[in-house]
């Protein structure tokens, strides 16, 4: 599916550039794609070095196996093909929880590394499985619990309430990510998105516990208790009774913190100016808080556990690198086509077609180009967006439904060729079909979620 749809992108582009007279804008747009890619690639290596460092203390610390404990329940339903023990488990929950709390910057790093953990489970290299594509289906319709961006862009913009989205965006999101999950549950089951067996190209698959297999012996012969050695060796030693005091003094300081941040008053301290409601306020200062929290409590327990937490974070981090130079080339095969695509007057074809269509409809043609162009690019559709706010204003009907669009849909196809390209799976299968229906679900939410609010 991928290779038509690059290919799609790339000669509607050109021709398009033809008929039009575009072809200078063809240009630029295929230079520029390349061009960020490398700069979003790049970007990436000091963040993903930071949070699979982290990833890896948490994991060395049993931090990841008791939350996948923990959710164990509802990730059997999601993921039957993975082990319940398995550190994709860990890795996919904690993808999720960044995602809703709008941690952009800790959810791809996190992404990434589960979707290399769910890659040792992968029989077929180079070809989705189920797992994979459930996993994006998710992370390209995830509930965001707050749309930040969104909403400081009405800020800036002086709007009464910028806070407003906040209710109308969650809705929307329930609506793009049950779409999302319902998606890619049926489509998996249709014979056209069946894997068959490769010969030659199957690998056996890991139950994400390699470090604990058996070590073979001189003669050849796996050693059973030497296997039982490594694996005593790799636990974690008990947290001490001390231990557990000091992880109780970071919760309470934590705690403390986040009182201050959300119920100033409550303290003594003049209450907030802020016009963001309370239970905004208090979600939005656990979103503040939590990248902090995250370091300081995970690098505190494992060191109390017992980890050469200096030494484990630096492995962990060694991967930062490597990830991010494997996906440049995804990158710029994905970005080019849209560049060109974009360049080409593709958009404006596609936004002059649908046009008649979705006016009978009752959708507001203001918001068809941020529509077409959401799965295509973030900083486009954030640009368009903005111009929308100034356009009719940061309290109108189409500037807070575009924040709740922009809120509860996600740049699908970026996605794709950033954790796709991580483990250099080429063969999508579902995974872009699932995401557009999630796309467009949470579109037609906003819509219809922001007229029946704000009328």
């Amino acid at each position: 599916m991928l290779n038509y749809i690059w290919l799609g992108l790339i000669l509607l582009g050109v021709l398009m550039g033809g008929f039009t007279g575009r072809f200078p804008g063809v240009v630029d747009g295929a230079i520029e794609g390349a061009k960020n890619a490398v700069t979003l690639a790049l970007g990436l290596i000091g963040i993903m070095a930071l949070w699979l460092g982290v990833m890896r203390l948490a994991e060395c610390a049993g931090l990841i196996q008791s939350l996948a404990r923990v959710l164990r329940p509802v990730l059997r339903r999601l993921f039957p093909e993975v082990p319940e023990n398995h550190p994709a488990m860990g890795s996919m929950v904690m993808n999720i929880a960044a995602n809703m709390l709008g941690l952009t910057n800790a959810a791809t790093p996190l992404g990434l590394r589960a979707m290399r953990d769910l890659e040792t489970l992968n029989p077929v290299p180079g070809t989705a499985t189920n797992a994979m594509c459930t996993f994006l289906a998710i992370n390209t319709s995830s509930v965001q619990l707050i749309p930040m961006t969104a909403v400081a862009v009405l800020a800036a913009a002086e709007a009464a309430q910028p806070s407003a989205i906040i209710g109308t965006a969650f809705l929307a999101t329930l609506c793009s990510t049950a779409a999302g999950l319902s998606a890619v549950k049926l489509l998996e089951r249709l014979p056209v998105f069946h894997v068959p067996p490769v010969p030659g190209r199957s690998r056996p698959v890991s139950n994400g516990t390699a470090d604990t297999n058996p070590l073979p012996s001189p003669s050849g012969i796996p050693d059973l208790d030497a296997a039982k050695e490594s694996a005593r060796a790799l636990e974690p030693r008990p947290l001490p009774v001390w231990g557990w005091f000091a992880v109780s003094a970071l919760l309470l300081a934590f705690a403390g913190f986040w009182v201050a941040g959300s119920f100033p008053q409550w303290i003594g301290q003049p209450a907030s100016s802020d016009p963001t409601p309370l239970l905004a306020r208090a979600v939005n200062t656990i979103s503040l808080l939590a990248i902090p929290f995250l370091l300081s409590f995970i690098v505190l327990y494992a060191a109390l556990r017992g980890v050469e937490v200096y030494e484990q974070f630096v492995e962990g981090a060694r991967e930062g690198f490597q990830v991010a130079i494997r996906i440049i080339p995804y990158l710029v095969a994905m970005l080019v086509a849209i560049g060109v695509f974009r360049g080409g007057g593709g958009l404006d074809l596609l936004a002059w077609l649908l046009d008649p269509v979705l006016g009978a409809m009752g959708f507001p043609t203001e918001l068809l180009p941020m529509a077409l162009i959401r799965p295509l690019t973030g900083s486009g559709t954030l640009a368009i967006f903005s111009d929308l706010v100034a356009t009719h204003g940061p309290d109108s009907l189409i500037a807070r439904t575009a924040g709740t669009l922009f809120g509860s849909t996600e740049t699908t196809f970026y996605v794709v060729a950033l954790y796709f390209g991580s483990v250099a799976v080429r063969r999508t299968r579902h995974a872009i079909p699932a995401g557009l229906i999630a796309d467009a679900t949470g579109v037609v939410a906003a819509v219809f979620i922001c007229r029946v609010v704000f009328g």
